[in-house]
């Protein structure tokens, strides 16, 4: 198993090189740079702008500033963003936390929802549960996430009930322990159901079909037949092997929500990543595009990782060994 988690994590060194040079030469092909609006500023001097391309190796190729941040990745240094001039690595440790901590909450409420419909929507198919949650999945799906939040962002200010963006108060501070998590809570029901609403249907229909299957096996028919409830044989026995095709893509779901959350943040003005990225691609800053990128790769990497192992712990017949 130790040997295994090694390999994994060194996969992620070829990964992050093909990736953020891949991003980096695209991003080079884009006409203009992040000096671009400072240029087109008349009372500005051009020994000025000539000293700044110099500073930041924009008067180099393309691949020689690649290697230039990459050497720099080496020491820990992940650049400066000219847009909101602080250093790159702050503003992602900055604004990441939030976008993890939603993509979590989202992944939790999926499965919260998805795995208990799931089950009973399979004990009885063709019932009115199955049909019922059969419509709301497919409803949800159909539902682009940005006109979720943006119902959502009209309701908020319909209503008044939750806050409109952001991810705390401005009295948050001055809250006691309890009354800041309460505070954040707060901020995060609405994202965390918009961005949740997809994984719940998608969730709900794989488990559903990964169940139906299971309910044929073998072990499930003589379980019944020693009288054991079925509730017990549904959520203890069943589910436990309906859940090992679900786990193995965790990962990948965590990697959709960190991809999916980049329209929701805009839309609802949450500061988390995706938000981040966006507006580092408008203004072509590409050192925090591409810090960003870094920290997506690894967050996949890391999440594939996990749910491997979460598999290995749900069934004893899979090991990672030679």
């Amino acid at each position: 198993m130790t040997a295994f988690i090694f390999r994994r994590l060194a996969a992620l060194l070829p990964m992050l090189l093909a990736v953020t040079l891949l991003v980096f030469a695209l991003m080079s092909l884009a006409p203009g740079d992040f000096l671009t609006p400072v240029k087109a500023q008349r009372d500005i001097n051009p020994a000025l702008i000539a000293e700044l391309q110099k500073s930041f190796g924009l008067d180099r190729p393309w691949y020689e500033q690649y290697i230039r941040w990459l050497g720099n990745v080496l020491h820990l240094d992940f650049g400066y963003s000219w847009t909101y001039k602080v250093p790159v690595a702050q503003l992602i440790a900055q604004r990441a936390p939030a976008t993890i901590l939603l993509s979590l909450t989202s992944l939790l409420l999926a499965w919260v929802l998805a795995i208990p419909l799931a089950v009973l929507a399979a004990a009885r198919p063709g019932g009115w549960i199955d049909r019922l949650t059969s419509a709301a999945a497919y409803f949800a799906l159909a539902i682009p996430e940005f006109f979720l939040a943006l119902l959502a962002v009209w309701m908020a200010a319909r209503t008044g009930w939750f806050p409109i963006g952001g991810l705390s108060s401005l009295d948050h501070d001055f809250l006691s322990p309890f009354g800041q998590f309460l505070d954040i809570a707060h901020h995060l029901v609405l994202p965390t159901l918009v961005l949740g609403l997809g994984g719940v249907a998608g969730t709900l229909r794989v488990l559903r079909a990964n169940v139906l299957d299971v309910l044929r096996a073998e072990y499930v028919t003589a379980a019944r037949a020693k009288g054991l409830p079925e509730r017990v044989i549904l959520f203890r026995h069943v589910l436990r092997n309906a859940l090992n095709p679900l786990l193995s893509t965790v990962g990948y779901a965590f990697a959709g929500l960190l991809s999916g959350s980049l329209l929701v943040e805009n839309v609802m003005n949450y500061p988390g990543l995706g938000r981040l990225v966006y507006e580092a691609f408008i203004r072509e800053d590409q050192f925090v595009v591409l810090g960003s990128v870094v920290v997506g790769c690894t967050l996949l990497i890391v999440g594939n990782l996990i749910s491997d192992l979460a598999l290995a712990w749900s069934d004893p017949r899979v090991r990672y060994g030679r």
